[in-house]
């Protein structure tokens, strides 16, 4: 046991092991060490050490900005409106929108009759995306996109200033039209017993009579002996709107015109753009008092039938994607209509002709807008054209545009029908040619198109000439929709040499008369002849 006291005991070696901490062992027999005696200054120093040493390391946080607090509450106010929003929805889908609720017994049918009619609209969106989900968002986000473009548009300050629209005093000749409308017109050129030809002129959309054929000179009028009459249609300028127009009742407001103002012969129609739907109409139900047509730029319809996939191609394909939508609001939604048309044209001041037009300009056409005279005319012709302030017959005009005309071109061609219904009318037509005759017009059509033409797409163009190859084509290299019929000497020169000939003034005698009409008879009577051999 002696030699084994005498070792080193573990005690020692842990000593030898690590320096001296200043703790004395005591006896084995106690089993813990003994504690240092407590020293009081030594351990007050000691933490005011430590506090020292924690104050040096501690970071000082800056304090809170504005900025983060208005952050901070906007953020815990939209979490309390999303949660307030959820439980809005909760509320309505266990009380509201139940089958049993008030609400879906009375508005559950007209919903869901809407909802059917607009189901098409599911066709464009994503297959991997609900309509429940996604129209919400996209109805947000369309008013969100137009409330942007409302402020942007009041604080452009880049902009030129935009002109107010002036009303003007009335200055139009009225008839009073069988239904007791009244509509207002104007005529310029030779007097009506000088005048060797009659031509009367529909406006087109955003139109009114005082445009006609713009910047034609009365001195060229009177070098052919033309009569020109132009009239506003229902509810445009200073005529009386119908109740309800369509494209028949415009051919015969043009022929109860035509009457009143003493027209005794037959007359010739000219159609500029939009206008040449009444002139078609003119053509298909008033034809036994229309000596022939001109066509400048003409529209057809874009939902026409008979189109060609090529043709729908190219009409579709060519436009502009506001004008593809109003095309779209005319036919399904023409109410809608009224929205566009009080922020632009009926917003009190003037603008730009492409813009309201939803058409895109070649580089002629953007050569005259740009010019004084064709400004004060554009802006003098819409104050007239809005004068009554009322959406109505523009969207009426819209819808004509893009609904059933009634009629095809193809009616128009000059074709031959024999009426063989029974069995006398047929033995009849085996000896007879009695019952056979000439439909269609029989008169001469000419047409005038700009190849640069950025708001009739080609398709139209073709599909005129493709159902009508009587009608006589004229193309027009580099110019556009404008720049052949506004303000161009030439041009007018040019569209009156072709119909009428060699300018022969004024009449001045009877027998000039009796001669022009024999002429017409003989010129109707060939082309009659030359339709029977075809």
């Amino acid at each position: 046991m002696a030699e084994v006291r005498g070792a080193n005991t573990w005690r020692e070696e842990l000593a030898s092991l690590v320096e001296d901490t200043g703790i004395i062992y005591a006896e084995e027999t106690t089993g813990f060490p003994s504690l240092p005696p407590f020293n009081a200054e030594k351990s007050t120093a000691m933490a005011a050490a430590v506090a020292e040493s924690d104050h040096e390391n501690e970071v000082v946080e800056p304090p809170e900005t504005l900025k983060e607090q208005v952050k901070g509450f906007l953020k815990s106010w939209c979490e309390m409106v999303l949660e307030l929003g959820i439980g809005c929805r909760d509320i309505l889908q266990q009380t509201v929108v139940t089958e049993d609720s008030f609400i879906v017994q009375k508005l559950g049918g007209p919903v869901a009759k809407v909802s059917s009619r607009l189901r098409f609209l599911n066709e464009f969106l994503p297959e991997d995306r609900d309509p429940v989900h996604v129209w919400p968002v996209i109805f947000f986000v369309f008013i969100l996109a137009l409330s942007a473009l409302n402020l942007n548009g009041g604080h452009d300050g880049l902009a030129p200033p935009m002109k107010k629209v002036i009303v003007h005093p009335p200055s139009a000749s009225r008839i009073q039209l069988p239904d007791s409308r009244h509509l207002a017109y104007r005529e310029i050129g030779v007097p009506a017993d000088k005048a060797r030809f009659s031509l009367i002129a529909p406006h087109s959309f955003l139109s009114s009579r005082l445009a006609g054929i713009p910047g034609v000179t009365t001195s060229l009028l009177e070098e052919f002996g033309v009569r020109l009459i132009t009239y506003d249609l229902p509810g445009f300028g200073e005529s009386d709107p119908h109740p309800s127009r369509n494209l028949n009742s415009s051919a015969f407001d043009m022929l109860h015109l035509a009457d009143a103002v003493g027209v005794n012969d037959k007359f010739w129609v000219l159609g500029y753009s939009s206008g040449s739907m009444h002139a078609w109409a003119a053509l298909r139900h008033v034809s036994h008092k229309i000596a022939g047509a001109a066509m400048v730029a003409p529209m057809i319809n874009p939902y026409e039938p008979s189109l060609t996939k090529e043709e729908m191609k190219s009409i579709w394909g060519e436009s502009l994607p506001r004008r593809k939508l109003m095309y779209y609001l005319a036919r399904r939604l023409p109410k809608l209509l009224s929205f566009f048309y009080r922020r632009n044209f009926l917003s009190g001041k003037h603008g730009r002709i492409e813009k309201w037009m939803s058409v895109s300009l070649g580089r002629r056409d953007e050569i005259l807008i740009e010019g004084a005279t064709f400004e004060d005319f554009w802006h003098r012709d819409i104050e007239e054209s809005i004068r009554q302030g009322n959406t109505k017959p523009f969207i009426e005009e819209a819808v004509l545009q893009v609904s059933n005309w009634g009629f095809s071109f193809a009616d128009l061609q000059v074709q031959r029908k024999c009426y063989k219904n029974g069995i006398f009318p047929w033995l009849k037509s085996l000896y007879s040619q009695a019952e056979c005759e000439l439909a269609g017009f029989l008169g001469p059509i000419h047409i005038w198109q700009g190849m640069d033409d950025q708001a009739v797409p080609q398709g139209m163009i073709d599909h005129i000439s493709r159902v009508l190859p009587g009608a006589t084509m004229h193309k027009l290299p580099n110019e556009g929709h404008f720049s052949f019929f506004f303000f161009c000497d030439e041009c007018h020169r040019q569209i009156f040499s072709t119909l009428f000939g060699i300018p022969q003034g004024p009449l001045d005698q009877a027998t000039d008369e009796g001669e022009i009409l024999s002429g017409r008879e003989m010129e109707e009577e060939s082309l009659a002849t030359d339709s029977t051999k075809n």
